[in-house]
C-alpha cells in the first residue's frame, strides 16, 4: 500500500498572511492544503484551484474538528483584526479569537496532528516598553510580566500561554511565530482593516491618480515601526514550523522607521510628492516597537531581511494598479 499525501490545514486562508502561505504551500507541492476561513471563497483575498477550501466558523468546536480531520499539520492564522483603527474600538471581537485557538488546539489533539503553529503578534509586548519612538528593540523574554497592547495583545498573549500548556502537559507540538507588521501585495488597503503601509499606499496612490497631492497621518508621524515583507514573512512561518524551537519567536523586520520615513518611502516609489496633514485625535497605538531578532538568527541562522525600500515599492505598484483597475 502507498503512503497518504501528506495534509496541511491552513486557519484563516482568506485573509492576507493565510492567502500567501497557501500560494507558497501549494507551489512547494510537498503537502495537500485545506484551506479554512470564515468567509466565503469568493470572497477570499487570494483564490486557490488546488487547495480544498471551505467556509467554517472556527469559533465553532464542530467546525474545528471537521478541518482538522485526516491532517498532518495545522497552521492557526484565523483570528478578528486588523489595523490600529480597527483594533482599538474592537477589542471585545478580537478577544473572542481566543475561542478559535482553544477549539481548534483540541482538535488538533483529538486528531493527533504532527505539528500546530500558532500566529501571535507584537501587540503581546509590554505598552511600558513601547512609550519612546527611540525604542529599545523587544526580546521574547520581554513579554512578562505582562501588559500588552488591548484585548488583541491579551487574546494573542493567552493563545501562547495556551500552546504551550497542550505541549507540556498533553504532547501536542506547538511552533509560536511573534509577527511584526507584515505588509505586501494583496494586504488589505481600505476599509477599516488595513494596516499603515498599505494605508498609505492607498492614500499617496489616490493623491497620484487624482492629481490632489494630499494625504491625511494619524498621529504626528513620528511613531515608530518595523515592517516586514510578507515573503520574508513566508518564508519565516515555514522555516519556525520546520524548527525544533518550542518557544515564542521574534518574526519580524529590525529595520526601525517612522511612519514619516514611511511615507517618504511610498512617495519616492510614486514619484510624487504629497502634502501632510497630521490628525492628533486619530489612534496611533504605541509610540515605538521593533523586533529583536537575536533568538530568531541563534536558532534558525535567518531573520527577515527585504529592504522596506523595495517591499514598498512592490507594494505600491501592487495598490496603484488595483485602484486603476477601480477606475
Amino acid at each position: 500500500m502507498g503512503t497518504r499525501h501528506r495534509t496541511t490545514l491552513v486557519a484563516g486562508a482568506g485573509g492576507f498572511i493565510g492567502g500567501h502561505l497557501v500560494a507558497g504551500l501549494l507551489r512547494d507541492g510537498r503537502t495537500a492544503v485545506r484551506a479554512v476561513d470564515i468567509r466565503p471563497p469568493g470572497e477570499w483575498q487570494q483564490r486557490f484551484q488546488d487547495a480544498e477550501s471551505l467556509q467554517l466558523d472556527l469559533r465553532d468546536p464542530d467546525a474545528c474538528h471537521r478541518a482538522a480531520d485526516g491532517v498532518d499539520d495545522v497552521y492557526n492564522l484565523a483570528a478578528d483584526m486588523g489595523g490600529v483603527g480597527y483594533l482599538t474600538s474592537n477589542q471585545a471581537r478580537a478577544m473572542l479569537s481566543v475561542l478559535i485557538n482553544a477549539n481548534l488546539l483540541r482538535a488538533a489533539r483529538k486528531r493527533r496532528v504532527h505539528r500546530y503553529w500558532y500566529a501571535s503578534s507584537a501587540c503581546v509586548y509590554p505598552t511600558d516598553r513601547q512609550t519612546s519612538a527611540a525604542v529599545s528593540p523587544l526580546r521574547e523574554d520581554d513579554a512578562l510580566p505582562a501588559l500588552p497592547d488591548g484585548g488583541y495583545g491579551w487574546e494573542k498573549l493567552f493563545g501562547e500561554q495556551m500552546c504551550q500548556a497542550f505541549t507540556t502537559e498533553m504532547g501536542l507540538p506547538t511552533r509560536i511565530a511573534r509577527l511584526h507588521n507584515v505588509y505586501g501585495p494583496w494586504s488589505t488597503y481600505r476599509g477599516g482593516r488595513e494596516k499603515a503601509p498599505a494605508a498609505i499606499c492607498r492614500k499617496i496612490a489616490e493623491a497620484e491618480l487624482s492629481g490632489r497631492h494630499e494625504i491625511e497621518i494619524w498621529g504626528d508621524g513620528e511613531q515608530t515601526r518595523s515592517f516586514m515583507y510578507i515573503e520574508d514573512c513566508i518564508t519565516g512561518i515555514e522555516r519556525i514550523m520546520d524548527s525544533d524551537v518550542a518557544r515564542p519567536l521574534n518574526l519580524g523586520s529590525s529595520e526601525l522607521v517612522t511612519i514619516n520615513e514611511l511615507v517618504d518611502l511610498v512617495e519616492e516609489a510614486a514619484g510624487i510628492k504629497v502634502l501632510r496633514r497630521y490628525d492628533a485625535s486619530a489612534p496611533v497605538g504605541v509610540r515605538g516597537r521593533n523586533s529583536d531578532n537575536t533568538l530568531i538568527r541563534a536558532h534558525l541562522h535567518w531573520e527577515p531581511s527585504t529592504p522596506l525600500r523595495e517591499g514598498i515599492t512592490r507594494t505600491y505598484e501592487w495598490v496603484r494598479d488595483c485602484l486603476v483597475r477601480e477606475r
